[in-house]
């Protein structure tokens, strides 16, 4: 898991990357020393690679002296199938889903046992919303994670199955429970969540498939769904309808996971 100490190996291109590796979520700004720390590299070691990821624009130096992740890598983030493909035939769809919602969109697709948040429209309701661009949640309480689970790997089902943490106090921590949840997911084409990721704040998704595969989903953050889930659930399944007509004129999508 990215900042995780960790044996870096012997070559500089490891130790370079262990450095970059040292950000995440809840360290988006590292002084040198936390960063050597965290890839697991002695100072010197991390100051000489620090000087030349700045050069090379892979990371970039604040005014307080710390380090961010500099823009070079987000241009070259920019060229990743995900991005220059998935994000960009999306994008029209998830904005006239914004549109005619008014909630918060979601566009994500599975790396591993996390859902990574592809795109994110935030919407006009009063709703907490943990995710944007580029973050990663648990697949299992979240409304997009759920779908993706259910179209998984059965190694990778098993995997999450086996640790289900509580986020909320209604998040699901039964194996049984979710895995009925799945099967329902993959009968009715849909998944919904309430309250399971944050207070306050319910989901919806439904799968987009790329011949037949389901790379990504599609979804929305609402205070509720007790009133207006079928509108909700419909108006995704026609955004999703939309984006694989224009996937199936593109080359295959190739997911994190994959």
């Amino acid at each position: 898991m990215a900042g995780n100490t960790r044996s870096p190996g012997a070559s500089v291109t490891s130790r370079a990357l262990s450095l970059l590796g040292a950000f995440d979520e809840q360290h988006r700004r590292l002084g040198l020393s936390q960063m050597a720390e965290r890839a697991g590299l002695p100072l010197p070691t991390a100051h000489r690679l620090v000087g030349e990821l700045v050069t090379f624009g892979a990371l970039a130096r604040t005014p307080s002296g710390d380090y961010v992740v500099g823009r070079r890598l987000w241009d070259i983030g920019l060229l990743a199938p995900m991005q220059s493909g998935l994000r960009e035939v999306a994008s029209p769809y998830l904005h006239d889903l914004y549109g005619a919602t008014g909630a918060t969109v979601h566009l994500a697709v599975r790396d591993g046992l996390e859902v990574l948040y592809v795109d994110r429209l935030r919407g006009n309701a009063s709703v907490p919303v943990l995710s944007q661009a580029g973050s990663r949640l648990p697949l299992h309480t979240t409304g997009v994670g759920k779908v993706l689970l259910a179209y998984a790997p059965a190694e990778v089902e098993q995997e999450v199955l086996a640790d289900l943490t509580a986020v909320t106090r209604y998040s699901i921590t039964q194996p049984g429970a979710l895995r009925r949840q799945l099967a329902r997911v993959r009968g009715e084409g849909w998944a919904s969540t309430s309250e399971e990721m944050a207070l306050g704040a319910c989901s919806a998704a439904v799968p987009v498939r790329q011949r037949e595969h389901v790379v990504a989903a599609l979804g929305l953050v609402v205070p509720s769904l007790r009133n207006d889930r079928p509108r909700l659930v419909s108006a995704l399944q026609v955004a999703a309808r939309g984006i694989e007509r224009a996937l199936a004129r593109v080359p295959a999508i190739t997911s994190p996971s994959a």
